[in-house]
C-alpha cells in the first residue's frame, strides 16, 4: 500500500461536480493499492497517518499530529500512485491491484483510519473520474509505502 498525503488547510473531492467528501484542516490522503496488501497493511498505514506528526506546535515545529489539532482527513483511491516508467514514458499500471481487489481494500482501509481517528472519514468515489482540490498547508507532502516502512 502506498500513500501520499498532504497536509491542508481544506480540501475536498468532487464527482460530476457534486461534493462526495470535504474537510477543514487535515491531511488529504491519497491511497494505492497492489496485490498482496493485507490488513497488516492497512493497520500499519492507518496508524502511521494518524499518529503522523506533520502539524506545527507552538514555536512552528512539524510536532503535532491530527488528533493534537483535531484535524479531519479525507481518502481518495489513487491507483496511479503504482505507475512504472521504467519502459518509455507511458506509465504502466501493471502493479497496481485491480479494482475488484482494490475496492475492498479501500474500504477496509477507510474503516482502520476511522478507527485510528475515532472519528468518520469523507471519502471520494472508488473508480471515478474525481476532481480534488485543496490548500496545501506549507506545503508538506509525505509518500508512505507499507513495504518500505521508514
Amino acid at each position: 500500500m502506498r500513500t501520499l498525503s498532504q497536509r491542508v488547510l481544506s480540501a475536498r473531492v468532487e464527482v460530476d461536480g457534486v461534493t462526495s467528501g470535504t474537510i477543514g484542516a487535515g491531511l488529504l490522503i491519497l491511497a494505492g493499492f497492489e496485490d498482496g496488501d493485507s490488513d497488516g497493511d492497512l493497520t500499519w498505514m492507518a496508524s502511521k497517518l494518524a499518529r503522523l506528526r506533520i502539524f506545527p506546535d507552538a514555536e512552528g515545529v512539524m510536532n503535532r499530529g491530527l488528533g493534537d489539532i483535531g484535524g479531519d482527513a479525507l481518502a481518495v483511491s489513487q491507483f496511479t500512485l503504482y505507475a512504472s516508467t521504467k519502459k518509455g514514458n507511458r506509465p504502466s499500471w501493471s502493479r497496481a491491484a485491480r479494482p475488484e481487489v482494490a475496492k475492498p481494500l479501500f474500504e477496509r482501509f477507510v474503516t482502520h483510519l476511522e478507527n485510528a481517528l475515532g472519528r468518520s472519514v469523507p471519502t471520494g468515489v472508488f473508480g471515478a473520474d474525481m476532481q480534488v482540490h485543496l490548500i496545501n498547508d506549507g506545503p508538506v507532502t509525505v509518500f508512505i509505502d507499507s513495504r518500505q516502512p521508514e
